[in-house]
């Protein structure tokens, strides 16, 4: 009877006979699976790392820079508040520099929201003096803004509401992407789940001697654990290195195939896709984290499965 049990078990060359086949486990199907839950794994998270450095690079940007912004006035002479509001800036500590935009530049502005080719000449537009800070601590935009108030028409903007925009974006972002790191990793565990159990179904007479030899549950689910991990190391590879070559296609796509302007847009947004070492290490963890959540799920699976049945 044990030696019909035991020839249920297949022998690797040598006469050691693998617990777990290689071939009973459904490996393709489940390695393919794996490997995009891996994929969708790093790219959701090396999209988040590249949207957080680009709104931590505009945050950044948009704090060194503060605007004053010049009304027309009637019984005032635009030119000469803009000297003012000029020589006002640059006499501010933290101020490294003050220029007014000209009237071809301020209609430039404007162009967005009134069309191209408008002849703006006829109407007094507002002007703007763009104001440089060396550092935006130690600039104090408190005596700038009181000194502003001598110039009619002339006002203050600090950008605080798009800095807190983009912060807020920013964070909207980075939650949304650990929301959907969060999804990705329980299907990936639910599935782990039902390949697990579907194993454990198919090789049920392996087990059944197993355990007639006296092999306890602990060491059942040990073999099983280091077949799943292998799968998962397999398909976490897999899946980080197509994550990889997807941000290159995307970076060199953006920079040949879309209109300077749109590549600049696209630029801003997402940094030209550099993910820099910092996603590059992100990415790389993907690689053992899947394979661990592969392996502690399947032993669990196992162990579950076996107390039940048992």
């Amino acid at each position: 009877m044990i030696e019909r049990f035991l020839a249920l078990i297949p022998r690797r060359v040598g006469g050691a006979a693998p617990i777990v086949p290689e071939r009973s486990v459904a490996g393709r199907t489940l390695l393919l699976m794996i490997t995009i839950m891996s994929f969708l794994s790093a790219v959701t998270l090396g999209g988040v790392v590249l949207v957080q450095k680009s709104a931590i690079a505009w945050s950044s940007d948009v704090g060194r820079e503060v605007t004053i912004q010049i009304r027309p006035v009637q019984g005032e002479v635009m030119e000469s508040n803009l000297r003012t509001a000029v020589s006002l800036a640059q006499a501010t500590p933290g101020v490294s520099g003050a220029r007014a935009l000209t009237l071809e530049e301020s209609q430039k502005l404007l162009e967005p929201w009134l069309g191209a080719g408008l002849d703006l000449t006829a109407i007094e537009v507002p002007r703007l003096v763009v104001v440089q800070l060396a550092d935006p601590v130690d600039a104090d935009i408190e005596k700038l803004g009181r000194d502003l108030e001598a110039v009619k028409g002339a006002s203050l903007d600090t950008h605080a509401a798009w800095r807190q925009q983009l912060n807020t974006m920013a964070g909207t972002i980075v939650f949304s992407g650990l929301m959907i790191l969060a999804l990705i990793g329980l299907a990936t565990m639910l599935a782990i789940i039902f390949a697990t159990r579907g194993a454990m179904a198919t090789n049920r007479e392996i087990v059944d001697v197993l355990h007639y030899i006296g092999a306890s549950n602990k060491f059942i689910a040990g073999e099983f654990q280091g077949r799943f991990l292998s799968i998962g190391l397999q398909g976490g590879l897999l899946g980080a290195v197509a994550a990889v070559l997807f941000f290159m296609l995307i970076g060199t796509a953006a920079g040949n195939m879309l209109s300077n302007q749109a590549s600049a847009q696209f630029g801003v947004l997402f940094g030209r896709f550099a993910l820099g070492w910092d996603g590059m290490f992100g990415i790389i963890l993907v690689v053992p984290a899947i394979a661990a959540l592969t392996a502690v799920t399947s032993r669990h699976t196992v162990r579950r499965y076996l107390s039940q049945t048992s």
